[in-house]
């Protein structure tokens, strides 16, 4: 990695560090939503930075859908303990089961939408006032819309016509009672820049991010991996293919793409020819123009 590439990253570093100390200065009862994923991963190496020689002062906190890869949820635990950090799991499951969300109908029901209803209970239940994300502006484009302090109402929901301007770093977090912030430390950084610093501070993550054989369906162009929580259609059956997943998420929805890519270096090769975003393999994110935007809205992560 040259020398621009390492003062880029250590920039980035900085600026999310500066938004995380702002967080914790600002705000009486922060908490850093976890999935596992590799952005939450990079935010809680960004978290150990901005706060050592203390250990994390905010908890971890997963929305489990429970139709989650079992290699995210093994690193989930091991990253925890190795950390030493609070991690706080609320599950859609118990949502359903308490009449407060719906279990979708159809071939793969997806619960994705449904973590939006079980976030927002768990930041009532415990008085949270703002919760990083580790969302990034080139996901997708709704994404582009966020600021590094998302207001969200007292319901919960986001107004992207209501944002408040950020200027010369300096970051409003004024609320009324019942309101919070969504946090996006990430915000100027891209898929490369995350690969690059995982590189970098040699950050271990889920396997399922590298190269595997796995049983996969094609469906609507999107390869997703066998599982109990899909019915095949018609035609459809299981093929063994060489995959890797570049995000990671709920089964149902979490497209997988065919790489031989083994090691960091390779993703990074693979991430630099790519022409499609991360996202473009979530199959929730096909099912409107406006898919992700409309569940922000109503206070999705």
């Amino acid at each position: 990695m040259n020398s621009y590439h390492l003062t880029h990253l250590k920039q980035l570093e900085s600026e999310a560090i500066f938004i995380m100390r702002e967080v914790a200065s600002q705000f009486e009862k922060p908490v850093l939503l976890f999935s596992g994923g590799k952005d939450s991963i990079v935010m809680v190496r960004l978290a150990q930075k901005a706060f050592w020689p203390a250990k994390i002062p905010f908890p971890l906190m997963h929305i489990d859908t429970g139709h989650n890869f079992s290699e995210t949820i093994d690193f989930r635990d091991k990253l925890v303990e190795k950390t030493g950090a609070k991690l706080i799991v609320r599950s859609v499951e118990d949502s359903i089961k308490q009449g407060k969300a719906v279990e979708e109908k159809g071939p793969n029901p997806s619960r994705n939408g449904l973590q939006t209803i079980t976030l927002l209970d768990a930041i009532e239940e415990f008085q949270f006032d703002a919760a990083f994300g580790g969302a990034r502006r080139d996901e997708e484009k709704a994404r582009a819309k966020e600021r590094f302090f998302s207001h969200r109402d007292e319901f919960g929901q986001w107004d992207p016509k209501n944002q408040r301007p950020e200027l010369w770093n300096l970051f409003n977090g004024r609320k009324h009672p019942g309101e919070h912030f969504r946090v996006f430390p990430l915000s100027n950084w891209t898929e490369m820049d995350v690969w690059q610093y995982i590189a970098l501070e040699k950050l271990e993550i889920p396997t399922i991010y590298f190269s595997h054989d796995r049983e996969v369906v094609n469906r609507n162009n999107v390869l997703l991996a066998k599982s109990e929580y899909i019915t095949l259609i018609g035609n459809e059956q299981y093929e063994q293919r060489q995959i890797r997943f570049r995000t990671v998420g709920d089964m149902t929805c979490t497209g997988a793409v065919e790489s031989a890519a083994s090691s960091i270096e390779d993703i990074i090769q693979e991430v630099a020819a790519a022409r499609e975003t991360e996202r473009g393999g979530r199959a929730d994110d096909k099912r409107s123009e406006a898919a992700m935007e409309d569940r922000k809205k109503q206070g999705y992560f």
